[in-house]
C-alpha cells in the first residue's frame, strides 16, 4: 500500500506539472512577445498634437507678431500651407525615404512608398527591448517634424517672397535636405547614426538643418526694401509672446514624446526642457538689461527659443545642471550673434532663423557632448569620453552645414530661376496680406 501510495503520489504530480506546461508555455511565449504599452500610445498620441500645436498656432503667430501689420496673413498662410504639404509628401514618399529599411547611409528607399506594408498591426521599435508602439503613431509623430522644419526657414526671408516660391522651395528641401539628413541621423543604417553622434530630438535635423538654410536664403534673396532706413520693428509683441508661449508648451511634445515611452527617461527630457529654457530666458533678459539698460520682451521671447533648441539634442543625455548651463550659455551666443555678427555683416535675417535656430542648435548639439558625461550630470557612463563624443559632434553639425547649404543655395537658384523667388518692389511696399492673398489682418 505505501508503494501503491507513492507511485499515486507520483502520477498526481507528474500530472499536476504536466497540466502546468501549457500554462508556463503561454507565459513563455507572452515574455518574448513584443509589448504594445496603452500608456506609451496614449503619450505618443498627445505628443503629436503638441507638436501640431507648435506649428499652428504657435510658431505661425510667433513669427506673425514680429513682421510688419501688412505681412501678418502672409506668414500665417506661409506656415499652415507649408505644413499640409509637407504632411501629404510624408505619407507618400517622405516616410519611406527617411525610415523606409533600406541600407543606404543616406536615405532609406522606396520599400514604404504610399505607406506600402503598414497596417494597424503594424508595430515600431523603441528604445526599450521588447517595447513597441504602433507604426501609423510613428509615423505620425515623425510627420509633425517634417511640417514644422521648412515652416521656420521662411523667417528669415519674411515679407518679402512670393507665395509660391516658397512651397516649391519647402517641397524641394524636404525632399533633398530634410529627408535624408533625418535618415543620416535617425535611421539605424544612417551616416551620422552610425557615427554614433548623440540627437535626441532635432538639434542637427530640424535647427541646425533649418538655420543654414534661413542663412543662405537671405543671402540669395537679399535685404527687404527700406532695411536699415525704414522702421520694422515687430507689430505685435502680445502674438510674438503668445506664439512664443505655444512653442513652449508644444515643444514638450517634441521633446519629451522623441523617448517614444512614456517612463523615466520621459521625465528628464521633460525637466530639462523646462529648466533650460527658463535660465535661457534668465540669461537673454539678463544681458540685456546690462549692456542695454532695459530687459525686451522681445529679448525674453528670443531666449525662450534659444533655450527650447539647446536642450533639443541633449534633453534625453544631460542632467538638470548641464541643461541650466547649457541653455544660459546657448542663449548667451546667440544674443552676441543676433546683437553683434548680424550687425557687422548687415544681412537681413528677418526674424534671425540662423541666429537662435542656427547659432542656437550648433551651441546645443556642440555642448551635448559635453554635459551628457556622467561626471557633469548626464547619463553617460565611465566609459564615456567627452573629447571623443564632441568631436562626433562637431562633424555631425559640419555634415548638416555643408549638406544643407550647398542643396539649399541650389533649391534657391532653381526656384529663383524658375517662378521667381522675390516679388516686386511695388509689392513689397504695399504688403503681401493684399498682394498675394487679398486679405488683410486688420481693420480700421
Amino acid at each position: 500500500m505505501k508503494n501503491f501510495a507513492k507511485i499515486s503520489g507520483l502520477t498526481a504530480l507528474a500530472a499536476a506539472m504536466l497540466a502546468g506546461l501549457p500554462a508556463l508555455a503561454q507565459e513563455a511565449t507572452d515574455a518574448a512577445a513584443p509589448v504594445m504599452d496603452k500608456g506609451d500610445v496614449a503619450w505618443m498620441m498627445t505628443s503629436c498634437a503638441l507638436v501640431l500645436f507648435m506649428t499652428v498656432p504657435g510658431l505661425a503667430l510667433f513669427y506673425g507678431g514680429l513682421v510688419r501689420t501688412k505681412n501678418m496673413l502672409s506668414i500665417l498662410m506661409q506656415t499652415t500651407l507649408i505644413a499640409c504639404v509637407i504632411m501629404v509628401l510624408w505619407v507618400i514618399y517622405g516616410y519611406s525615404v527617411t525610415f523606409g529599411g533600406g541600407t543606404s547611409p543616406y536615405w532609406g528607399g522606396f520599400g514604404k512608398l504610399f505607406l506600402s506594408g503598414v497596417t494597424v498591426d503594424s508595430m515600431a521599435a523603441t528604445f526599450s527591448a521588447g517595447y513597441v508602439i504602433p507604426e501609423y503613431l510613428f509615423i505620425a509623430f515623425q510627420m509633425t517634424f517634417a511640417a514644422i522644419t521648412p515652416g521656420l526657414i521662411i523667417g528669415a526671408f519674411a515679407e518679402r517672397v512670393k507665395f509660391k516660391a516658397v512651397l516649391i522651395f519647402s517641397v524641394l528641401w524636404v525632399t533633398f535636405v530634410y529627408f535624408p539628413v533625418a535618415h543620416m541621423v535617425w535611421d539605424v543604417s544612417g551616416l551620422i547614426f552610425n557615427m554614433g553622434a548623440i540627437d535626441f530630438a532635432g538639434g542637427t535635423v530640424v535647427h541646425i538643418n533649418a538655420g543654414i538654410a534661413a542663412l543662405v536664403g537671405c543671402l540669395v534673396i537679399g535685404k527687404r526694401v527700406g532695411y536699415g532706413k525704414e522702421n520694422m520693428a515687430p507689430h505685435s509683441m502680445v502674438m510674438t509672446m503668445i506664439g512664443a508661449s505655444m512653442l513652449w508648451v508644444g515643444w514638450f511634445g517634441f521633446n519629451v514624446g522623441s523617448n517614444l515611452e512614456a517612463n523615466g527617461g520621459a521625465t528628464l527630457a521633460m525637466i530639462n526642457t523646462f529648466v533650460a529654457t527658463a535660465a535661457a530666458v534668465c540669461a537673454w533678459s539678463l544681458l540685456e538689461g546690462v549692456l542695454r539698460g532695459k530687459a525686451s520682451m522681445l529679448g525674453a521671447a528670443s531666449g525662450m527659443v534659444a533655450g527650447l533648441v539647446a536642450i533639443t539634442p541633449a534633453c534625453g543625455t544631460v542632467g538638470p545642471m548641464g541643461a541650466i548651463v547649457l541653455g544660459a550659455l546657448t542663449s548667451a551666443g546667440c544674443y552676441f550673434f543676433v546683437t553683434v555678427v548680424k550687425n557687422f555683416f548687415k544681412y537681413d535675417d528677418s526674424l534671425d532663423v540662423f541666429g537662435v535656430h542656427g547659432v542656437g542648435g550648433i551651441i546645443g548639439a556642440i555642448g551635448t557632448g559635453i554635459f551628457s558625461a556622467a561626471s557633469l550630470g548626464g547619463i553617460k557612463g565611465d566609459d564615456y569620453s567627452i573629447a571623443a563624443q564632441t568631436w562626433v559632434q562637431i562633424e555631425a553639425v559640419v555634415i548638416t552645414l555643408l549638406w544643407s547649404g550647398i542643396i539649399s543655395f541650389v533649391i534657391f537658384k532653381l526656384v529663383d530661376l524658375t517662378v521667381g523667388l522675390r516679388v516686386d518692389a511695388d509689392t513689397e511696399r504695399q504688403g503681401l496680406d493684399l498682394t498675394s492673398h487679398g486679405e488683410a489682418a486688420y481693420h480700421g
